[in-house]
């Protein structure tokens, strides 16, 4: 559908203008659609099955129901510096040294940038009338994928139907 493209055009400019710590954007987007989201799908039940992890096949569904998926994740973001503690470390760690379902530890305070870059995407579907949900199991799926260069991955997939798909699942 194309107006849903729109919607997601329209979700990633408010993920992109989002405010974020220090004015410095790790944030980046992309857009999947048509095929490509029944690939997504069935990876998500693979990797569901493959790591005894609850939940992805119904997230799955939910994909290959919907019009688009926007991905949303933040790539080579450095540590804000603050020594804040929110990490659990008295001093900023080193960043992007493990690597597992998303490469990690993050800044604490960058990963805030993230929530209020999907905040603000969902806002933008929600004003526009597009059901959304956030979703974290489509982020390790699209990244093993490779359907996103970042480190930590969240998708939004979205839908307009009658009744909401990702409500009674």
């Amino acid at each position: 559908m194309r107006q849903l493209h729109i919607v997601a055009e329209l979700m990633a400019l408010s993920a992109r203008t989002s405010p974020k710590g220090k004015g410095e954007d790790f944030i980046v987007t992309q857009i999947v659609e048509g095929d490509d989201l029944a690939v997504l799908g069935r990876n998500m039940i693979e990797f569901g099955e493959r790591t005894g992890k609850e939940l992805f096949d119904r997230d799955a569904k939910n994909v290959m129901d919907s019009a688009a998926v926007l991905l949303i994740g933040m790539k080579d973001a450095t540590a804000l510096g603050l020594n804040c503690g929110a990490c659990g470390a008295e001093k900023c760690v080193k960043i992007n040294t493990y690597e597992g379902e998303f490469t990690g530890p993050q800044c604490s305070l960058r990963m805030l940038d993230l929530g209020i870059a999907t905040g603000s995407a969902v806002k933008t579907a929600s004003i526009l009338n597009a059901d959304n949900r956030i979703m974290y199991r489509i982020g390790p799926v699209a990244k093993e994928m490779g359907l996103i260069d970042a480190d930590v991955i969240l998708g939004i997939p979205i839908s307009a139907t009658g009744k909401s798909i990702y409500f009674d699942r």
